[in-house]
């Protein structure tokens, strides 16, 4: 008899805040490569953004969780922000491993370029498939060294950023659209980004 593998997307992020092109990653990535479900990890102490996180960490998981409602297969992890350590990648993969369970790292090309500073990378790449999500007009890019097992995704590009969403938040201009309406709804009653930058 043979056992099921589940197939779980592991995709990290400040979510600072959440907006479309996240959740297309995340739903792009479940459908291209069959996976049972993608979890969107929200970072709790993101030890590379020290000062640089605006909303906290709680604030930061609900709007993710209202961003993913309804979505099938797609689902807010607090995972991280209940770890009172710094957010490393490795020790999330660790503590998602699991008998009969495939790991996939989602990262788009920004990150993966960013890879050779992160903290136990040749532990990750035991423990997880690197996805590279690549965008039309990306540079292609590879993970550090030898050995990664990666697989790609091609999403559509869409060109919204966190950083401008606070900063139209914060000059008071709509971002209706470039959000999922139940997080803007979240952002509006917890009054958040106001004044940010």
């Amino acid at each position: 008899m043979t056992e099921t593998v589940e197939r779980v997307g592991v995709f990290g992020g400040t979510f600072d805040p959440v907006h479309v092109g996240h959740v297309v990653v995340a739903t792009e990535t479940r459908a291209q490569l069959g996976l049972d479900r993608v979890l969107l990890v929200v970072a709790g102490d993101p030890w590379q953004k020290r000062g640089r996180v605006v909303a906290s960490g709680p604030d930061r998981l609900a709007l993710v969780e209202a961003a993913v409602e309804g979505i099938e297969g797609i689902e807010a992890s607090a995972l991280e922000i209940e770890r009172d350590a710094p957010s490393v990648t490795a020790d999330t993969l660790e503590s998602l491993r699991a008998p009969h369970r495939e790991l996939y790292l989602v990262l788009g090309a920004d990150a993966v370029a960013n890879m050779a500073t992160w903290r136990r990378l040749d532990e990750t790449r035991e423990l997880a498939t690197v996805v590279v999500v690549e965008r039309a007009g990306d540079s292609h890019a590879e993970p550090p060294g030898p050995g990664w097992r990666v697989e790609r995704v091609a999403i559509p590009r869409l060109d919204v950023a966190a950083t401008d969403l606070r900063a139209r938040l914060g000059d008071g201009r709509p971002i209706d659209g470039l959000v999922p309406a139940e997080v803007l709804r979240v952002i509006r009653g917890r009054g958040l980004y106001t004044g940010a930058r």
